[in-house]
C-alpha cells in the first residue's frame, strides 16, 4: 500500500463533465479527512494554462498548463462533450508524452477517446460513457472497448463518467490504502453501493415500466448490443426460447409498441447522440445505427424528432 501522499494533475479538457469531474475529486478529498492526514494532493490543469469550461457553462480556475508531471505523480484526463472536436494536438501530445515519463495516465467519462486517439490504448482495456460506444468501437478497432463502469488498469485506468468516477476512485483508494478506508469515504458520501469494475454501465432500462420482465430486459439488451447489424425479431425470440407472438405481446402490454418499433427508436436515439456529441459524417451515423441508406434515415429521423440530421447537427452549434 501507498504509504506517502499521492499528487494527482486533474487535466480538464473543453465541455469537460462537471459531475463526473466532482465525483473524481471528492472521494480524495473525503480520504484526507477520514485518515486525518494527506494521502492525495490534486492541481488542476488546462491546455491554457488558465481556465476551462465545463459541459454546463462554468468557468474553472486551473494551477497550470501543459507541463510534464513527475514520474511518480499521476494524471487525470477529464473530457465531456464533443469531445472530438476538443482532442487537440497539444493534448494527444502531452498525454504521450506524460507516459513516456513514467506518468501515470488516467481518462475519465469521453476522455478515453484522448487516449486512443494519443495511441497509448492499443491492445489494451478501456472504459468510456456509453453514449460514445459505437463512436469508440469504429474509430479505434485495436482497443478493446468494455461496456463495465470502469476499468482499473495500473498504468491507464479509465472510467466510463458521472458516478463512475467515484467508483474508480474509491477503488483506487481501497487498492493503496485499505477496504475500510474506502468503506468510510463512501459512507461520508452516502454511497451505498460502490460498484465494481465488473459491472455494467449500458443504458440503463430497469426504471421504464414493466422491465422487471426477465425476457423484455434480455431482449431490449439484445437490440441496444446489435444497432449496426439489427437482429430480426425471430432471431430474438429464438434466443429467449420464445415464439414471436410472445415477444410481440410483451412489448406491446410493457411498451405499446412492437419489438421493431421499440427497436428503431434505440437506433435513432443512438443516432442523436452521435449527431450531437461528434462530427462523424451524416451517412456514416446512418451505417453505424443500422439504417441501410442516408435517405430512409433521414427520412426517419425527421419523422421521430421533427428535424433532419443535418438541422439537428445545426442545432447544437
Amino acid at each position: 500500500m501507498i504509504k506517502g501522499t499521492e499528487h494527482i494533475t486533474f487535466l480538464l479538457v473543453r465541455d469537460f463533465s462537471h459531475i463526473a469531474f466532482s465525483c473524481a475529486i471528492e472521494p480524495l478529498r473525503i480520504a484526507n479527512l477520514e485518515a486525518g492526514r494527506d494521502l492525495y494532493s490534486w492541481n488542476l490543469a488546462s491546455e491554457n494554462g488558465i481556465e476551462e469550461t465545463c459541459s454546463n457553462g462554468t468557468i474553472t480556475r486551473v494551477d497550470r498548463g501543459l507541463e510534464l508531471n513527475h514520474p511518480r505523480e499521476r494524471l487525470f484526463v477529464i473530457s465531456g462533450n464533443h469531445v472530438q472536436q476538443h482532442t487537440t494536438r497539444p493534448v494527444i501530445d502531452h498525454v504521450r508524452n506524460s507516459l513516456s515519463h513514467g506518468v501515470r495516465v488516467g481518462g475519465i467519462c469521453s476522455a478515453a477517446y484522448i487516449l486512443a486517439k494519443a495511441g497509448v490504448l492499443d491492445g489494451k482495456t478501456c472504459a468510456i460513457h456509453w453514449e460514445f460506444h459505437r463512436l469508440f468501437a469504429e474509430a479505434f478497432p485495436k482497443v478493446e472497448l468494455k461496456k463495465t463502469v470502469f476499468v482499473p488498469d495500473k498504468t491507464t485506468p479509465t472510467a466510463s463518467g458521472g458516478l463512475a468516477a467515484s467508483d474508480l476512485m474509491l477503488h483506487l483508494i481501497a487498492e493503496q490504502h485499505g477496504q475500510s478506508l474506502a468503506s468510510r469515504v463512501a459512507d461520508q458520501m452516502v454511497y451505498n453501493y460502490v460498484r465494481t469494475d465488473q459491472e455494467i454501465q449500458w443504458r440503463s432500462v430497469t426504471g421504464e415500466v414493466g422491465l422487471h420482465n426477465q425476457h423484455l430486459r434480455t431482449a431490449i439488451r439484445m437490440m441496444d448490443e446489435n444497432q449496426e447489424y439489427p437482429l430480426a425479431s425471430t432471431q430474438i425470440a429464438k434466443e429467449l426460447g420464445v415464439s414471436v407472438r410472445q415477444l410481440e405481446r410483451l412489448f406491446k402490454k410493457y411498451m405499446q409498441c412492437s419489438p421493431q418499433q421499440h427497436y428503431r427508436m434505440i437506433r435513432l436515439e443512438s443516432a442523436r447522440n452521435m449527431l450531437r456529441l461528434t462530427s462523424a459524417p451524416v451517412y456514416s451515423v446512418a451505417l453505424a445505427c443500422g439504417f441501410e441508406s442516408p435517405s430512409s434515415f433521414s427520412k426517419r429521423y425527421k419523422q421521430t424528432f421533427g428535424l433532419s440530421p443535418h438541422e439537428e447537427r445545426g442545432s447544437r452549434i
